[in-house]
């Protein structure tokens, strides 16, 4: 008894905890599903009322996906000056193949996954809605780059490709090039200007590879691209974590001259263009 009742004393000294505060969120409803688009403003955003910032839409980005872990990373990137201090906005997905990829003819993948098909709505979604909704409350500074993984690497270059103008710089980190027998890769690009794109692989081999290297391939020599090949090195499963500094640090660079000496180190083994 007696110690229960000096815990309980020591327990009313102390402050009481307080929520911890990372950002914020709105609901919106896609292919007739609501979702939450989260918002992570960057540091200095209220003490800087006149300043205007980035905005870098991370797909996969509900509060269950990426979210905390894209927050960090680009939190610890401006720590550090390795990318632009931005506006990161999580898009949720609730059905990755139905939302983030084209249709497909493979008879394996449709038996698999259904209902999946529908990227093209998901992407007039985000130009229609959750960019306006974004640009309409916070202070952008009228760049933006869209940031995704696997399937949503696949939405990220399949936008690139079809509507090149919608986002300022595009990262796909191992996209699903495998997809619908490498259908995006075989499509031909034409002379259209396009923004900067990173793209990357990891341990996927197969199709997937064949895909990226037949995209690769395609890329005109005036076209601004950062390839960074840990085929080696990094699973598909730890590619996001491994590559979104990077990605980041290509797309929204900072111009800070100690970055190799700390390791920071943007590695293109193939790269074109100039941004």
């Amino acid at each position: 008894m007696i110690a229960l009742l000096a815990a309980a004393a020591l327990a009313s000294a102390q402050p009481a905890p307080q929520p911890l505060t990372i950002g914020e969120a709105v609901t919106l409803e896609a292919l007739g599903e609501a979702r939450e688009v989260n918002i992570v403003l960057p540091i200095g955003y209220a003490e800087e009322p006149d300043k205007r910032w980035p905005v870098v839409y991370l797909l996969d980005g509900g509060q269950t996906q990426d979210l905390l872990m894209g927050a960090g990373l680009q939190r610890w990137n401006t720590i550090w000056g390795r990318s632009q201090n931005a506006i990161l906005v999580g898009i949720e997905t609730r059905n990755r193949q139905r939302e983030l990829l084209p249709p497909t003819r493979d008879a394996a993948e449709q038996a698999r996954w259904p209902t999946a098909g529908e990227g093209a709505s998901f992407r007039a979604w985000i130009a229609e809605t959750v960019k306006p909704v974004i640009e309409a409350r916070y202070r952008h500074d009228g760049t933006a780059f869209l940031v995704g993984e696997s399937a949503a690497g696949h939405f990220v270059v399949e936008t690139w490709a079809v509507t090149p103008g919608l986002f300022t710089g595009y990262a796909a980190i191992s996209p699903s090039l495998q997809w619908d027998g490498e259908a995006l890769s075989r499509k031909p690009l034409g002379d259209q200007k396009r923004p900067p794109i990173y793209l990357s692989l990891a341990d996927e081999g197969g199709a997937t590879e064949t895909g990226m290297e037949r995209l690769l391939g395609m890329l005109p020599a005036s076209q601004p691209y950062c390839f960074s090949d840990r085929r080696k090195e990094l699973r598909h499963a730890t590619a996001l974590h491994g590559l979104l500094p990077e990605a980041l640090q290509y797309l929204l660079p900072t111009g800070a001259d100690y970055l190799e000496e700390y390791g920071m180190v943007l590695r293109c083994e193939r790269r074109g263009g100039a941004e």
